[in-house]
Order: structure tokens, then sequence, then C-alpha cells
């Protein structure tokens, strides 16, 4: 599943193809994965006549600014938008079709359908799901190491589900969780108000930097992420542990090990990351 360095990647090359295009038609092949309003047609019929302003970014969600709606998009596992002239042919996994005025399509293709689209009046979309019990963003002055080390504190739950359940902070997976821990010392499997104050902090220095990399270098393609122009990221050749499983530790040498933590797979160096 994208996380928030690939989603940031996806908005800012999405910006760059369709900021100040008209909406003329919408066509909707997959009409469950528009979850709000609860009717497709009424999704159809809001979005003619719109324009893309602005391509934000909550999370794990793209937030597409228009006249008067915010479309909020989440791309699961294996979703992908990508412009296209409106008369190009399509394939089956193509489910939701964005007509502009100009003759060109903004596609939405994916192939496990499990992709969300939620249409909201523009200003009320934080105050509802799926945003409105999100975190602090990790490159905000709200993530601060007193908010981190709060989270924390209020939970037992091993330290890798407390960080994957968006509430503590937002955007990061599998992935990233894996590779903050990692970089921060800290075993996966800890339980979460377990963590002294200085490995809170060195925790949260390893979050932000960490994804703040990742994005520089325009995510991780593992699997079949590609950003919206069919370009891969390359922060995976930085990877330490995610995926590296057997394979020797980069700082110590040691074979890395997978485990399941919270029903993830959850890759991490026995002797750099010690169970206490």
């Amino acid at each position: 599943m994208p996380e928030l360095p690939e989603v940031e990647t996806v908005r800012r090359t999405l910006a760059q193809l369709v900021l100040g295009k008209k909406i003329e038609e919408v066509r909707v092949l997959w009409p469950k994965m528009v979850k709000k309003p609860a009717e497709a047609e009424q999704f159809i019929d809001a979005l003619k006549g719109q324009t893309i302003h602005e391509i934000s970014r909550r999370g794990k969600f793209l937030k597409f600014i228009l006249d008067d709606y915010v479309l909020v998009s989440h791309l699961r596992m294996e979703g992908r938008y990508g412009l296209y002239s409106n008369d190009e042919p399509y394939d089956k996994h193509t489910h939701v079709f964005f007509t502009f005025t100009d003759n060109t399509e903004l596609r939405y293709k994916d192939v496990r359908k499990f992709g969300t689209m939620h249409l909201f009046k523009k200003g009320v979309e934080e105050m509802e799901m799926p945003l409105s019990q999100l975190g602090p963003e990790p490159f905000s002055e709200e993530f601060t190491e007193k908010v981190l080390k709060e989270g924390l504190m209020k939970t037992n739950r091993k330290v890798k589900v407390a960080l994957l359940d968006q509430k503590i902070v937002v955007g990061l997976g599998n992935i990233y969780v894996d590779e903050a821990l990692f970089r921060a010392g800290i075993h996966p499997e800890r339980e979460a108000n377990s963590l002294k104050p200085k490995e809170i902090k060195k925790l949260h220095q390893e979050i932000v930097s960490t994804l703040q990399e990742a994005v520089n270098k325009g995510g991780s393609t593992i699997r079949s992420y590609v950003n919206t122009q069919g370009e891969i990221g390359m922060f995976q050749l930085e990877l330490f542990v995610y995926g590296r499983k057997a394979e020797p530790c980069k700082h110590c040498g040691t074979s890395l090990e997978k485990i399941v933590v919270g029903g993830r797979g959850t890759h991490f160096c026995p002797k750099c990351q010690r169970l206490k």
C-alpha cells in the first residue's frame, strides 16, 4: 500500500498534470468505489462543471480541491491515476474517468478495486470520516516529541501497531514503521508505553527524517507502486530492513529477521533492535 512518501509523489505529479482543468463528464464503472455520496450518480452530477484548483494530501489520502467540493481519494493497495487523451483505449482495471473540457481524461485504475473516493462540500471534509480521526502530519509543527510521547504512553500495544493506526501520526505504513524503528534502535514488539524519553526523542527524529528522505527520493517501489507517469521511486535502495529478510544488517552484519506483528510482516535486526 502506498504510504505518505508515495502518495506525496503522486500528489506532486498530478498537480503538474491537471490543475486548472474543468471536468466535463465523469464515468464510474465500479460504483462501490464511491463511498460518499451513497449513489454514484450523485457523485457524477456534483462533479460536472467543477475545476481542479489544488491537490493536497492528508496522511495517505489525496484531496482534490474543486470549486464547491473536495474529493478525498485513497489509493489502497494498487490504485493509480493517469492522464490520457480521452480517445485512448483503456483496460478492464480502469474504473473511474474524469473527462476534461480540453479532451484529456484523468483515469483511475485499480486491479484489486480497493480504492475509495469520498466527495464532500468544501470545508467539511476534515470533520467527517475518513479524515476526522487522523493524527498530525509528520512534517507539521503539531507533530512534536511531546505529542508522540503522549500517544505512546496511552497504550500498551506493541509500538509498531501503535504507529500504524494513524492516530498518533499519519502517513506511516509497514515499510516506514520498520525503517524508523530500525533507525531508532527500537524492537517492533516493545510495548509502546515502555519506551524511555530518550528513545521517544530518537524515534520522533527518525520518523520525520525517514519520511522526508523517502519523499525526496520519490518513495519506494515495492511490488506495483509507480507514480502517475509510470516512474518508479528510488528510496527502496536506501532501505535498511524492509524486504531484506536473511540479508546482513547494514550496520552490524547480523542476519535480518522477519516476524509477524499485529498481522503485518515485520523486518528488524535482532542485534541492533534488542527486545528489552
